[in-house]
């Protein structure tokens, strides 16, 4: 998807020079070029990025300190940008996608806690296909078992959004 060269350096003798190169690859690309996925190298990448690539989650470490779970992009970028005209700064785009379920709900919600710049979480939930009281359940399971350190705030809107909230209501 991106190929970034620079420096590139042109000798005295003519010859170009390729200083230092980066690519990126769209990853629902990479199954159709096993011999470019064998590359990829964990270690060059965010801890938490590979941690939320593993879950099929959509996560980019920002510089702020507001987590933000959200589900779809479109949703993402709009909640960041909530975020800073209100005065704060995002710590990340998690996106957990259209299909989540509560596993998926529980391991975003891990990923989004184990960031120690974290000092606040947005959730933000819209639940056309998205059922909330499934998102509401893994929110739950994981506070229980990661521990809740910050202050959490959850929107919940559409498909089961009343369950979600008696949900999270109840839950202590």
């Amino acid at each position: 998807s991106l190929a970034e060269i620079n420096p590139l350096l042109i000798t005295e003798q003519g010859n170009v020079l390729a200083l230092d190169a980066k690519m990126n690859f769209d990853d629902n690309a990479l199954l159709r070029h096993p011999d470019i996925k064998e590359m990829r190298d964990l270690d060059e990448e965010d801890p938490l990025e590979v941690e939320a690539s593993s879950f099929n989650l959509n996560y980019i470490k920002l510089d702020g300190n507001v987590g933000c779970m959200v589900n779809g992009a479109g949703l993402a970028m709009a909640t960041m940008d909530i975020i800073m005209h209100s005065g704060g700064m995002p710590a990340n785009f998690l996106d957990v996608g259209g299909g989540v379920s509560e596993e998926a709900t529980k391991n975003a919600f891990k990923i989004l806690v184990s960031d120690k710049d974290v000092k606040a979480a947005l959730v933000n939930i819209f639940g056309g296909i998205v059922r909330c009281d499934l998102v509401a359940n893994g929110i739950v399971k994981a506070a229980k078992e990661f521990g809740l350190k910050v202050p959490m705030v959850v929107r919940l809107e559409g498909t089961n959004a009343e369950l979600g909230k008696k949900i999270l209501k109840e839950s202590g």
